[in-house]
């Protein structure tokens, strides 16, 4: 009979999302989380202590004259299966982390509890985009892109207008778009190009060179901007290093001060748990809400499946039913004359 931590932890295997707080490392984030569901596992209470029987001397009864002793049958506990002998239950878990930020980023972090890893790998094995917002500043470049590196040269922007921008991304975003279209395994003028390219799915075979399937400003009031990037293959210091290129096509200067990843895949940042939220209770209910999804997911595609194969079992059958009404006319027409 399984003890209610090891059916606790058999529901926690699966995959959910946090919010990782820029200035803290990923693995730290996956330690802290790791203790806590460790400490929710083994606070969980513990099964009632088997019984054996045992027999023990009467204490009310004395010894016969013949030296005899009389003896009683007592259930007592197995202390042996006590926890302050067996000791935890749980000491550590395998928590897995998806696709990681550096120390400097901030947003959507996705991590799996026990058989959940493997569906962690199958999920990255799709090719499937990320959304970022990185938050940028016109008028100097730094050692590293970042704000807090060494500054290595000043320039103007007053030059820069909104328009002017819109236009860069939008040179950046077609040439990603060709190497989108190079680093595909797919032939481009098939119908299964067609169709990933309808559902999203359509993109690199494999790892390849990062590339930036969407490139937009949302926030311009210089010499700040906001920009929201869906990518794929990305690394954060490349994100970095978007900005300042961005800077260098407007004649100028840009550092990066800040990036967030808002989607990793189906998880969004109303999906990830924040620091305060990182118990176990709350990663229960963060995986449970995640597989509801999928199920709800999987059945409205099925769901569509039927339906599309419904309506065309409908549209042969007016179709049917037209050819036989035409033929009963001709029919009719050539009887009559």
């Amino acid at each position: 009979m399984r003890s209610p931590a090891v059916r606790m932890f058999h529901r926690l295997e699966g995959l959910f999302c946090v919010y990782k707080p820029a200035g803290v490392h990923w693995k730290l984030v996956r330690d802290t989380i790791e203790t806590n569901l460790v400490k929710g596992l083994n606070d969980t209470p513990a099964p009632p202590l088997t019984h054996e029987v045992r027999f023990l001397p009467n204490p009310n009864n004395e010894p016969k004259a013949s030296g005899g002793l009389m003896l009683r049958p007592v259930s007592v506990p197995v202390l042996s299966k006590h926890p302050l002998v067996t000791g935890p239950e749980f000491q550590h878990l395998k928590v897995g982390v998806g696709h990681r930020l550096d120390a400097s980023s901030s947003g959507v972090l996705v991590l799996a509890v026990g058989n959940g890893n493997k569906v962690l790998n199958d999920l990255y094995g799709i090719q499937t985009t990320r959304d970022y917002t990185l938050e940028g500043e016109f008028g100097m470049a730094t050692h590293d892109f970042t704000h807090t590196s060494r500054v290595v040269e000043r320039s103007t922007y007053d030059h820069i207008t909104q328009e002017k921008m819109e236009r860069v991304l939008a040179m950046l975003e077609g040439a990603n778009q060709k190497a989108l279209r190079t680093y595909s395994s797919v032939d481009m003028n098939s119908q299964e190009a067609y169709e990933l390219a309808v559902k999203g799915l359509l993109g690199p075979d494999g790892k390849s060179v990062p590339i930036l399937t969407g490139l937009r400003c949302i926030r311009f009031q210089p010499p700040h901007f906001t920009l929201e990037v869906q990518c794929l293959n990305e690394t954060q210091k490349y994100l970095r290093k978007v900005v300042h290129e961005i800077g260098l096509e407007l004649r100028s200067t840009a550092v990066c001060k800040g990036v967030r990843r808002t989607r990793d895949g189906f998880f969004t940042l109303q999906d990830a748990l924040t620091r305060n939220h990182w118990s176990a209770a709350d990663v229960l209910q963060a995986v449970q809400k995640y597989s509801s999804k999928k199920n709800n997911n999987q059945k409205k595609s099925s769901g569509t499946q039927t339906d599309k194969a419904m309506l065309q079992t409908s549209e042969e059958t007016l179709a049917v039913s037209q050819e036989n009404k035409a033929d009963k006319e001709e029919t009719t027409e050539v009887q009559c004359n």
